[in-house]
């Protein structure tokens, strides 16, 4: 069975492509989510295998990229999160990476970056 990944980010554009990235590769996309809250939201209901996360979205609730991370690694301390930032987020990556996320990846995307980043949190 293909490892399922919820992909999180408030551009659609983003989301496609990183799931025509991933869908080319096999992975299965089990869900999206525009924004933090909908995201733990979404993890509690599909419990995916991977999520890639967007770190810096519009604020709902006060809950951006890397308080859905907290949220969700308190819930499940095993998830997988991959952080999607933009270049010049390095603070807010290792905010992130301390919060519990296991990788990042930078727009615009490098196809072989988001692939390698998605094996080694799956351990694949």
């Amino acid at each position: 069975m293909a490892p399922r990944v919820l992909i999180v980010d408030d551009a659609l554009f983003m989301r496609r492509m990183l799931a025509d990235i991933l869908k080319k590769e096999g992975y299965e996309i089990c869900g999206e989510a525009e924004n933090g809250k909908d995201a733990i939201e979404r993890y509690s209901q599909l419990k995916p295998d991977l999520v890639t996360m967007d770190i810096v979205m519009p604020k709902m609730e006060e809950i951006d990229g890397i308080g859905a991370v907290k949220e969700i690694i308190k819930t499940d301390p095993h998830a997988k999160i991959i952080m999607v930032s933009a270049m010049g987020q390095h603070v807010l990556v290792i905010e992130a990476i301390q919060a519990g996320a296991r990788d990042f990846v930078t727009k615009p995307f490098q196809p072989s970056r988001v692939l390698e980043a998605v094996k080694r949190v799956l351990g694949k």
